[in-house]
């Protein structure tokens, strides 16, 4: 028998990979035999021919950052001549706009300034929260870690005190790959994988639901990947904190690494065996921002149910060179042509209403 065979058989019938499995899959699987069987996976925890999305925007509230991160074009020295700390009249046009505009949430988060103290932190939150009626997923774990640090405080003290400020959700940023000899490699000013797993268990623990990510095509190797999923994994059977996983490819344009750009198939291979493998997390989402609309679309019959934001504003990645843009009606027509009902969400994945176009869809 082939040795693939077992493996196939057992992702059929819904039960988990290990390790081993999981590279052999990933290894003699061709590209369209993984579709099929991420696919499966898609309909066995999702039935409905219903794809999300969400209407948010990102806020960058500083690009200053002490961590030096060798995959980032975004950031910058305090004493760069484009630095700078959001003002409160510019964050206050952003949201209303984005409220305008029929979003639900904003996602914030920026760079490790050496010179903002926990104080400016959560005067942020509570300034949005007095003001807005909008859902802040906010403060990757590195950011978090930082502050803590900083801040001569434990990473439950300062997440109680986000969450007394106006925090509801954390995003899955700063993961790149879990694990430190790659972390110290493209980012060795950052948290380690240890801190950045502590952060998400400990937000878990205190009610917090949060995203997870993966920042895949630069120095790692396919063991490093399916160690990250594992990781995940592993904390999501402890915590079901874990809401979603975006894995997305790395834009190397304008960073400090000189690799070529993993190509479309390699992230489409990357984002099926993420959604076998994580079976314990319920929604894997499509990154439109690094591959474009088209392998977005075709991500959806890869086992993503969910095609994300429709990123009013996003700077980080437009950093690298890669500035695609899709507004909402631009998003529906493509979950509609996939064969899908689009549907917009919240950051918890409840359903708002059903997503319709002012032109024949």
């Amino acid at each position: 028998m082939n040795k693939i065979e077992p493996v196939i058989e057992k992702v059929e019938n819904g039960e988990r990979i290990d390790k081993a499995e999981a590279r052999t899959l990933f290894k003699d699987a061709d590209l369209l035999l993984m579709a099929d069987l991420a696919h499966k996976k898609r309909l066995l925890l999702h039935p409905e021919p219903v794809v999300t999305y969400v209407v948010d925007r990102n806020i960058n509230y500083t690009n200053v950052c002490v961590s030096g991160c060798r995959f980032c074009a975004f950031f910058c020295t305090s004493d760069a001549p484009h630095a700078y700390v959001i003002s409160i009249e510019e964050l206050k046009e952003k949201i209303e706009e984005t409220i305008t505009l029929g979003g639900t949430q904003i996602l914030l988060q920026g760079g490790m300034h050496p010179d903002l103290t926990l104080d400016y932190y959560l005067d942020l939150l509570s300034f949005i929260k007095e003001k807005f009626p909008i859902h802040i997923h906010g403060f990757s774990p590195p950011e978090i870690d930082f502050i803590a640090k900083k801040s001569g405080l434990s990473i439950e003290e300062i997440l109680k005190e986000f969450i007394t400020a106006g925090l509801d959700s954390i995003p899955g940023g700063g993961a790149e790959i879990l694990d430190d000899e790659i972390r110290t490699e493209i980012s060795p000013n950052k948290c380690g994988s240890g801190p950045w797993l502590k952060v998400m268990e400990t937000a878990h623990q205190l009610g917090l639901k949060t995203t997870a990510t993966m920042m895949f095509g630069h120095i790692e190797s396919l063991d490093h990947i399916i160690e990250h999923l594992l990781k995940i994994r592993e904390l999501q059977d402890k915590t079901h904190g874990f809401t979603a996983f975006i894995p997305w490819t790395f834009q190397p344009a304008n960073t400090r690494i000189e690799v070529l750009p993993a190509t479309s198939a390699q992230y489409l291979k990357v984002l099926a065996l993420s959604r076998i493998v994580l079976d314990n997390v319920d929604n894997i989402q499509a990154s439109w921002v690094t591959q474009g609309d088209k392998i977005a679309q075709v991500a959806l019959v890869f086992g993503a149910n969910d095609i994300g934001s429709t990123m009013i504003e996003e700077n980080v990645v437009a950093a690298a060179g890669v500035k695609f843009r899709l507004p909402e009606e631009q998003m529906i027509k493509l979950i509609a042509d996939a064969g899908f009902t689009p549907v917009q969400r919240d950051c918890f994945y409840n359903h708002i209403r059903e997503g319709k176009t002012s032109r024949k869809l």
